[in-house]
């Protein structure tokens, strides 16, 4: 008998789509929250009264948006953008160099009641960047305003630039770690065991760690179409995930944020990512120092 046909038994070819680059729904929602959080940044106050500012510690690879993320809060808080956290996109060395509080200003009279310090950057090389024991040094609030850092040299007491008299004040009560959404696959070995170093004396210390990944626009053009997109992205979700297993932070303290860069108007929509980012920063170092006075 016969055989049968071998093109009844094919399987019609089928073509598979790839899936699409966007999620149906975001995974973490920014813009629906966006004014409650702006209102809970904007009228915050430390319940400890030790404190009159809550200070946040920026730190990371060079490069990686740490003034720019200052200037991005400024920018919301003043509805337009703002620049005076000074930043360089064509340098490949750290721009910042000292040691630097950022307070931002409700009018002539008053501040709001959270800080930022801005402290020069990792690098791979050990003779450049930031020394991680001068990190160090400025989570315990020994690092004084205006201090040089050396890339050769830590700062240690009795040298100018050493503060010995501190109060809680002075301190560090929330670190958060930037890092550039599109450099999270290629980050040396010597540069995550940097961050790692700083991430476990800040545990030592007590002190909640959130990060922040910058420049999601460079990483993903579907987010450079729409910065809405942000939180529906398959690529920086999955930055996300390959930071969150790199550094050991929680999925839920790693943000996404495009930073102001050559926008000339306030952009809500960069601002709600921003904003959700600040106001977690806040109310884990609430809870930090709430800890502090029980």
């Amino acid at each position: 008998m016969a055989s049968a046909p071998s093109a009844l038994f094919e399987q019609p070819w089928r073509e598979v789509s790839a899936p699409s680059p966007l999620l149906e729904q975001p995974w973490r929602e920014v813009s629906e929250k966006y004014q409650s959080n702006l209102k809970f940044v904007k009228s915050y106050q430390p319940e400890n009264k030790q404190v009159k500012h809550l200070r946040i510690l920026l730190h990371g690879p060079v490069g990686a948006g740490k003034s720019s993320f200052i200037n991005s809060v400024d920018s919301v808080l003043k509805g337009r953008p703002a620049g005076r956290a000074l930043t360089d996109a064509n340098s490949g060395s750290s721009f910042t160099s000292k040691y630097r509080t950022f307070k931002f200003h409700k009018n002539q009279e008053s501040t709001y009641s959270f800080v930022f310090n801005d402290i020069m950057g990792f690098e791979k090389d050990s003779d450049v960047g930031v020394l991680v024991e001068d990190v160090k040094l400025a989570l315990r609030g020994h690092v004084k305003e205006g201090y040089e850092f050396d890339p050769k040299e830590k700062l240690m007491e009795g040298v100018d630039g050493y503060k010995l008299g501190r109060t809680l004040g002075d301190k560090v009560h929330v670190l958060v770690c930037v890092v550039s959404a599109d450099t999270v696959s290629v980050l040396s070995d010597e540069m995550v065991k940097k961050m790692k170093e700083v991430r476990l004396a800040a545990s030592e210390l007590g002190i909640p760690q959130l990060a922040i990944l910058t420049k999601v626009d460079e990483a993903c053009p579907e987010v450079k179409k729409d910065t809405s997109n942000i939180y529906k992205s398959r690529y920086l979700k999955e930055k996300v995930e390959e930071f969150h297993h790199l550094l050991g932070i929680p999925l839920n303290c790693i943000f996404l944020v495009k930073n102001y860069c050559d926008e000339i108007e306030s952009n809500d929509k960069m601002n709600a990512a921003i904003v959700c980012a600040l106001k977690q920063m806040l109310c884990f170092g609430e809870d930090f120092l709430n800890d502090l006075e029980t």
